[in-house]
Order: structure tokens, then C-alpha cells, then sequence
């Protein structure tokens, strides 16, 4: 349950989140305040390539789509 209510955040994000034309450190540092609001701990947030292999789920996309943000909990 604990999960399914963290899976149900991090959509509820990704639906602001997909501002293609933000900058990715500008969104990553919002995105970073939203998950801390909600109390959310022991996570990272990394930029890629789109489309890169990063083990994680993708909670946002920058740079016109060109990079992805990708949420793993630690």
C-alpha cells in the first residue's frame, strides 16, 4: 500500500513535471520540493539522455524532451 500511495504521488507530479521547456536543474529542484513537502526520504533524482537505460522511473522530461529526470529510491 505504502508503494501504491508513492506510485500515485510521483504521477501526480509527472503531470507538472513534463515542461519540456524548463531547464532540467530548474525542474529537478522543484520537483526534489514537492517530493520533500510530501515527506518522501531516501530517494535521488538523476538527469539522462532520453531514452537512457537509468533504473529508475522517469518523473519529468527538460530541455524540449532531449533529457529525462529520473526518480530512484535509495
Amino acid at each position: 500500500m505504502k508503494y501504491f500511495i508513492l506510485a500515485v504521488g510521483l504521477l501526480s507530479l509527472a503531470g507538472t513535471a513534463f515542461a519540456d521547456g524548463k531547464s532540467c536543474e530548474e525542474l529537478k529542484a522543484e520537483i526534489a520540493a514537492k517530493l520533500d513537502v510530501k515527506g518522501v526520504a531516501g530517494y535521488s533524482l538523476e538527469i539522462v539522455d532520453k531514452g537512457a537505460e537509468a533504473g529508475g522511473t522517469v518523473v519529468g522530461t527538460c530541455e524540449k524532451g532531449t533529457k529525462a529526470i529520473v526518480y530512484k529510491k535509495d
